[in-house]
């Protein structure tokens, strides 16, 4: 048979509600009281029995009482003393107060309790020093914010403004404290916080109009995510460069047109002089026909070279379709008559480029690695050859152009309109087919091979487009 269960204490009686009701403390006291009753009542009823005076009786059971009282209370101060004693700490910690410590025992930390205190003391350490270095580096994020030349505001989920630093207040034209709280669409900014991120955007605030990069993220304070507006004003930086190009175009012109005038000048006069001496010299015919010889080749070198500037100028924005790589470079290495142009290949890629313009490139590129290989008497090394291949990697494609010339000896002007080292080359055939790539969103680069003798040029190509 089953053994009849004894019913275990239960929250829903009285005494346990009463129970549950008292304060720790008076647990502590209660617990202590009971601890001590059977001894007391033991003591008592000896005392009863024993044949003692009254006086006696009562003195000593009135002493016992007093004992049990007094060593329930001191029961009660040892422990929830140091329970306030942390209670206070803690609170102090929540408030940002780290200048409580708790004291310990000089023995050292050998119990319990002064080992939490120990620990406890560790921890306000550690909040404090957390503590320093965030009000540190917030007050070096804030004086940072305030020094750097980029307008930088901060909108909550409903385009109110939270923040904004000394660039931004001045391009609004208005103090920080009275544009905080105004939503972007105020302080005509809520274009700022729609479309794609980085761009360039129009601008004109009373503090500054014109160009302006964007840039936005998101970040919190206190938990609360918020939109960071960056703008960059771009109006300084491409004045700048407008400037510095038009030095440079004048120079070149400068340059180009000197040269052209200065022989043209100096042939002119000369045959003034002649035409004015009498009597006439018996060789002025052949004299005028030598200058004017020259004047004309000069005239047109000065055609030339004008022509070439417009067409750098005036380059076509690509059209883009479908291109196959490898028919695209077969097609462009089979024009090539001087020496074998040996296609390695790669992956069968398709690109969206503009194949006119690709075709250009790829003709500009290989024509200057067959000049380098064949020198430019055309006699080169009958061992050297062009090289071609290309690779797919990060979503971009590579093309190689190698060959086995003398290499590049100067990679810092090869970009540079109108520099050149070939004779009669114009200078703009790199330029041009750079211009080209970046057109596509991609690059050109040309450096010495490591792998040999000569330089590679390398063409990169989105493929993702």
């Amino acid at each position: 048979m089953d053994r009849p269960r004894t019913p275990e204490p239960d929250d829903r009686t009285g005494a346990g509600r009463a129970l549950r009701r008292m304060t720790h403390d008076r647990r502590i006291v209660l617990l202590a009281l009971l601890a001590g009753l059977p001894g007391v009542v033991v003591s008592a009823v000896l005392l009863w029995l024993a044949a003692y005076p009254a006086r006696i009786t009562w003195t000593v059971g009135v002493g016992l009482a007093v004992v049990w009282l007094a060593a329930a209370f001191a029961l009660r101060d040892r422990v929830v003393r140091p329970l306030q004693t942390l209670a206070n700490m803690l609170a102090a910690l929540r408030e940002g107060d780290f200048s409580i410590r708790a004291r310990i025992p000089e023995e050292g930390a050998s119990d319990p309790l002064s080992l939490t205190y120990v620990e406890l003391n560790a921890l306000e350490e550690i909040l404090r020093e957390q503590r320093l270095g965030a009000v540190e580096a917030t007050e070096l994020l804030r004086k940072v914010l305030e020094e750097v030349d980029l307008a930088i505001f901060a909108f909550d989920e409903s385009h109110g403004l939270r923040l904004v630093n000394r660039a931004g207040a001045r391009l609004l034209g208005q103090p920080a404290d009275r544009v905080i709280g105004r939503s972007a669409a105020e302080l005509r900014l809520d274009e700022g916080l729609r479309g794609p991120a980085p761009r360039t955007i129009e601008l004109a605030h009373p503090g500054g109009q014109g160009r302006f990069e964007l840039r936005r993220n998101v970040v919190r304070q206190e938990g609360v995510p918020l939109q960071l507006l960056v703008l960059s004003d771009l109006s300084r930086a491409l004045r700048e460069e407008e400037r510095q190009a038009w030095k440079r175009i004048v120079r070149v012109l400068s340059h180009e047109i000197n040269n052209s005038l200065a022989p043209i000048t100096s042939i002119t006069g000369s045959l003034t002089s002649l035409l004015a001496r009498d009597p006439r010299p018996e060789d002025l015919d052949q004299d005028l026909d030598r200058g004017l010889s020259v004047i004309r080749s000069r005239a047109e070198s000065l055609g030339r070279f004008m022509a070439a500037y417009a067409r750098l100028a005036r380059l076509p924005e690509p059209d883009l379709a479908p291109v196959r790589v490898e028919a695209l470079v077969q097609r462009v290495a089979a024009l090539e008559t001087r020496i074998p142009v040996v296609v390695v290949g790669g992956p069968d890629v398709t690109i969206q480029a503009d194949a006119d313009q690709l075709e250009q490139v790829l003709v500009n590129l290989i024509r200057n690695a067959t000049d380098a290989t064949v020198g430019d008497d055309g006699a080169g090394p009958s061992t050297g050859g062009v090289h071609v291949r290309w690779i797919q990697r990060s979503g971009k494609l590579h093309l190689m152009i190698e060959d086995e010339g003398p290499g590049v000896a100067d990679t810092t002007n090869l970009f540079v309109p109108f520099y050149t080292t070939k004779p009669g080359g114009s200078g703009i055939g790199l330029v041009l087919c750079r211009q080209i790539a970046e057109s596509h969103g991609g690059g050109l680069e040309l450096e010495n091979r490591d792998d040999g003798r000569g330089a590679c040029a390398r063409l990169t190509l989105p493929t993702d487009l």
